[in-house]
């Protein structure tokens, strides 16, 4: 499990930089605290569920595609 987690975070920042968003940028579109937000990419805190969902419409992929089960956007 710690290494899907270290690899939600690290999509979660690939992703971002894609988009040239910062983390409050990501923070804000989600409703969520900066410092929340810092801590998935961190790994130091799980998106739940809902979050997860907005995360993947946020950045237009799949959940499969944050969760590191596809190469494919």
């Amino acid at each position: 499990m710690s290494s899907m987690k270290k690899q939600i975070g690290e999509k979660l920042r690939e992703l971002r930089k894609e988009n040239g968003w910062t983390q409050q940028q990501v923070a804000d579109m989600l409703g969520v605290s900066r410092v929340n937000y810092t801590r998935y990419e961190l790994n130091a805190s799980e998106p739940d569920f809902d979050i997860l969902v907005r995360l993947a419409d946020l950045f237009d992929v799949s959940l499969d595609y944050i969760f590191d089960r596809t190469k494919y956007h």
